[in-house]
């Protein structure tokens, strides 16, 4: 059973991961097309690909490692002072919990191909803005309105399994994986506090989640751990760190897309104004499925979601995120990029070209280019929450960007100064498809970060 995809789609996407690591993949796409579905000979591809060497010239240096990544990066505070009362603190764990929802609610029936892609001439961003025109709501000032001309003139298509999330129906935070890793996170710092690693993760992966609720690299993470464990009961193995190499790499060429980056949220909130703390929580939780880039993301987001729970320039949050991964990563570089460009683009729309153009070349769902779009929309909102969110909405992983900007807007601004034209129509209500939190309201899940944050803040 070869996971999310067939093997020959596994393999073709190898080809490509390979090719981004910095290998040279020259021969390896004709022998591709000449093993068509012969599983012998795309397992001989596969297996050649692991071997392939990095290219002396290639310019990033990219560790798996903690101890190497922090050696690799810049500096940075580490740690802030959280002041405010009591009531401030858990205003902003509301905010940022709904802040999530809205943003991933907005987002979420955009997410087919045709805005994460695009559609025959038009990118996705721009198949994003005709949709909204088509139903005379441009610019976006409110939800995905489910009806738009664009769909009988352009072909274009809503995501399917979004219809509770579209303007016409919306009246809670539907079951989304984007706040079903939030809860997941939430759910290990209760039971286990600052004391877990990639092992735990697994474990409660299996526990909470089925197969079927599993997308790309966690579908092949998930897979592999069940290969590793299903003959043993509770017990962690010896050699854990060397099977855990195995279970994040094996027929996973989707190891450094977006799925880690999107589960950060709930570890970070509990590590609240201690970016440090948050971005080595989410190594820890994206080393079962990622390595490089799609860790990096992971931290570079943590980071940036616990500094906003004291910091309010996106600049300095940015800067505070791109202090806990390497300096001289592909995603750092892209993020300083992303964010020239947002200081320097006369609209949003050209903004969303610029990097758009900048970063086609990767997958919809991959890391570096979301994170790019999410740190350009937060430096070109300038404070504004439905700017940010319409902006990170523009294309590719439209739910995982919505959600990760108005995460860590929320979290700037708190519940109270939230619109209220974004967060009523969700009555402050979320099912997660997790027992317990299927439904449960918006604001205890926030009290229960905010009780989290404290019991690691003191122990």
């Amino acid at each position: 059973m070869a996971g999310w995809d067939s093997l020959f789609v596994l393999v073709r996407d190898e080809i490509k991961q390979r090719a981004e690591e910095g290998a040279d993949v020259s021969g390896f796409e004709e022998r591709l097309q000449a093993a068509s579905e012969n599983e012998m000979e795309l397992m001989s591809i596969y297996q050649d690909l692991g071997n392939l060497e990095m290219s002396p010239e290639f310019p990033y240096s990219e560790p798996n490692g903690l101890r190497e990544i922090r050696a690799e990066r810049p500096s940075g505070p580490r740690k802030l002072q959280m002041n405010g009362s009591e009531e401030e603190l858990r205003d902003k764990f509301y905010g940022a919990w709904l802040g999530r929802s809205v943003g991933c609610a907005l987002g979420k029936p955009l997410e087919s191909m045709h805005f994460l892609e695009g559609l025959g001439d038009n990118p996705g961003w721009k198949n994003v803005q005709l949709w909204f025109e088509g139903a005379d709501a441009w610019p976006i000032r409110s939800y995905t309105p489910g009806h738009s001309r664009a769909k009988e003139e352009l072909g274009l298509e809503l995501a399917p399994y979004g219809e509770q999330s579209q303007l016409e129906n919306i009246r809670y935070m539907e079951s989304d994986d984007d706040v079903r890793y939030t809860v997941l996170g939430l759910v290990m710092l209760e039971e286990k506090g600052a004391d877990w690693d990639s092992w735990d993760i697994g474990k409660l992966w299996h526990q909470k989640l089925t197969y079927g609720q599993m997308c790309t690299a966690e579908t092949q993470a998930y897979l592999n751990f069940a290969k590793v464990t299903h003959h043993l009961e509770k017990q962690r193995p010896d050699d854990w760190h060397t099977k855990l190499d195995w279970v994040r790499n094996y027929l996973n060429p989707y190891r450094e897309w977006i799925g880690a980056q999107i589960r950060v949220d709930g570890f970070a909130y509990g590590a609240a104004g201690n970016p440090e703390l948050a971005a080595e929580f989410a190594w820890r939780d994206a080393s079962f499925s990622h390595v490089k880039n799609g860790i990096y993301g992971e931290m570079f987001v943590g980071a940036m979601i616990a500094a906003s729970f004291v910091e309010s320039d996106a600049e300095r949050i940015i800067e505070i995120g791109l202090s806990e991964i390497p300096d001289n990563c592909r995603l750092a570089h892209a993020v300083r990029n992303a964010v020239e460009i947002a200081k320097t683009a006369k609209s949003q729309l050209e903004m969303v070209e610029r990097i758009w153009e900048s970063y086609k070349n990767y997958n919809p769902v991959h890391t570096i280019n979301n994170a790019a779009l999410c740190a350009a929309s937060l430096v070109y909102a300038q404070g504004d929450f439905e700017r940010a969110i319409t902006t990170a909405v523009l294309g590719w992983d439209t739910d995982c960007n919505g959600a990760t900007v108005g995460s860590i807007m929320g979290a700037i601004l708190g519940a109270s100064q939230l619109p209220e034209s974004w967060t009523s129509k969700l009555n402050d209500t979320l099912y997660a498809e997790i027992n317990g939190f299927h439904p449960i309201s918006i604001s205890e899940c926030a009290s229960r970060s905010y009780e989290v944050f404290q019991n690691i803040r003191n122990a």
